[in-house]
């Protein structure tokens, strides 16, 4: 059976447990996929890029209500911060 592996670099889970910084370290910044028994387990990816995907998430949620609480018909108006 052949899998999807979504990342450029990969190691094992037996790699991960002898050396899981140097593992990581691996990816170069990148994230890493790690497999159990050739089979994808689970990413491991730097906690700035998982700083940086939650902040992506939120931002999504809230351009997601701020939409939500146009009326119908209204157009949005812009606003800079400054004239706030």
């Amino acid at each position: 059976m052949t899998h999807v592996i979504l990342a450029d670099v990969a190691a094992s889970v037996s790699e991960l447990k002898k050396n899981p910084m140097g593992t990581v370290a691996a990816g170069e910044g990148a994230t890493v996929a790690i497999l159990n028994r050739n089979e994808p387990a689970f990413y491991c990816i730097p906690a700035a890029t998982y700083a940086a995907l939650l902040e992506h998430l939120e931002n999504l949620e809230l351009n997601a209500l701020a939409e939500s609480r146009l009326k119908d018909g209204q157009t949005p108006i812009k606003v800079s911060l400054d004239a706030l």
